[in-house]
């Protein structure tokens, strides 16, 4: 049972309030450091040198062969030129072409309404992107794109002939048929 006098979350009737080290040495004194930002040198923080000096040797020793010898200062490094050659920057602005290729722009949009919806959108992907190519003075994709919208321009008004031909070629059919 439990007492009513303690608390759950007292502390036990023989601890005496002392931490214990768990055989670690304890930390070092709070000191009071009146810049954060620029640490005091001290335990953790050795002195460091001011200036520029030799570097230090950490590295040396046997196994680790001869260290080479720093340049001295203000001398250029062996075969390292004394002048730097700076290119003048060049901004290429796009230009458009001054024959510009057809983009068959209308044709595509007449396709895509009146003949074959799909081929059509396609048509008139290829179209506006023959277009682009144009003001951006591209030919080699002018010419690819513009070739591609023709060719599905001329599939598309082809299929649109053909389902209107069959169209018609039905109606006459059923006409008859009804007639008699």
């Amino acid at each position: 049972m439990m007492d009513p006098d303690k608390s759950a979350s007292a502390p036990p009737s023989n601890w005496t309030g002392e931490k214990s080290s768990m055989g670690q040495a304890p930390p070092p004194p709070y000191q009071d450091n009146p810049h954060p930002w620029h640490p005091q040198p001290g335990q953790g923080y050795p002195p460091q040198p001011q200036g520029y000096g030799a570097p230090p040797q950490q590295y040396g020793g046997p196994g680790y062969g001869p260290q080479p010898q720093p340049f001295p200062v203000g001398q250029p490094y062996p075969g390292q030129q004394a002048s730097v050659i700076v290119q003048p920057t060049q901004f290429v602005t796009p230009v458009p072409l001054q024959h510009p290729v057809n983009d068959y722009l209308c044709y595509s949009v007449f396709t895509m309404i009146c003949c074959c919806l799909p081929l059509g959108v396609a048509a008139l992907i290829y179209s506006i992107s023959a277009r682009e190519a144009n003001i951006v003075g591209d030919r080699m994709t002018a010419e690819r794109s513009s070739r591609t919208a023709r060719t599905l321009n001329h599939v598309a008004l082809g299929i649109g002939i053909g389902v209107f031909i069959l169209c018609i070629v039905y109606g006459v059919v059923m006409a008859s048929l009804i007639s008699h």
